[in-house]
């Protein structure tokens, strides 16, 4: 038996006094900087961190260890710094400003059109369409239940913004039932956005969990041509 030792094995908590310059491992990341600059904004997870009282992670070089992804901590170093605002991987940085509680920048972050856009705007969309969360889990798990030996596969939808949309698809979706066929239906909501601004959104949450799909409209037999407006396949292509 040897007496190397795996760096994870050498990781320890400890009590250490801090020198005015720290080099960090933020998830395999290393950076320099200094105590003021990680306690600058007093109250914050990053200050009390490195606070005098605080247990470090210490990693096998004597860095301290921070285990988040360290691709994104050197826009928050940064802010801290000079008050400079990162121009790439924005709602990465805002997720590790909230994490390290850095209020300030993700104020700042909240107000660029990137996050206001998807906080305001379509997030505060998608909570006025009933169940959104709920069928996309549904989506995937038919897609999936599909895939055995195929090279993708298909999940009906029917998108009724209206309740006279609904109405009118009733009957559609009772002969699809009788014939045993799965389909997910969303809405009616009571918001701006349409049929598309849906299927976008849908399209949009499914491919940001890995998952290469894309919509067309369904057409079937027995349905009339107004039906083709809110009924769609979406396509999970699987290789």
């Amino acid at each position: 038996m040897n007496g190397d030792v795996s760096p994870l094995t050498r990781l320890k908590v400890t009590k250490r006094k801090l020198s005015p310059v720290v080099e960090l491992n933020v998830g395999g990341e290393f950076y320099t900087t200094t105590v003021g600059t990680l306690r600058k904004l007093p109250g914050s997870k990053l200050a009390e961190m490195f606070s005098s009282s605080a247990k470090a992670c210490i990693d096998a070089e004597g860095r301290f260890f921070i285990d988040r992804p360290g691709t994104y901590f050197g826009p928050i170093l940064d802010y801290l710094r000079s008050g400079q605002l990162p121009t790439q991987h924005i709602f990465e940085v805002y997720r590790e400003a909230q994490f390290y509680e850095i209020k300030p920048l993700v104020k700042l972050l909240e107000d660029t059109p990137q996050i206001f856009g998807e906080q305001v705007a379509r997030k505060q969309f998608l909570l006025r369409v009933p169940g959104y969360s709920e069928n996309l889990e549904l989506m995937v798990r038919l897609a999936r239940a599909e895939a055995v030996a195929a090279r993708s596969s298909g999940v009906l939808v029917c998108v009724v913004p209206t309740e006279e949309n609904a109405a009118f698809c009733a009957d559609a979706l009772r002969v699809l039932e009788a014939d045993k066929r799965s389909v997910i239906k969303f809405g009616p909501w009571k918001a701006a956005p349409d049929v598309k601004d849906l299927l976008d959104c849908v399209k949009m949450d499914i491919m940001a969990q890995g998952y290469q799909v894309d919509y067309k409209s369904h057409n079937e037999k027995a349905f009339s041509f107004a039906h083709s407006d809110y009924f769609y396949t979406f396509l999970f292509t699987w290789w």
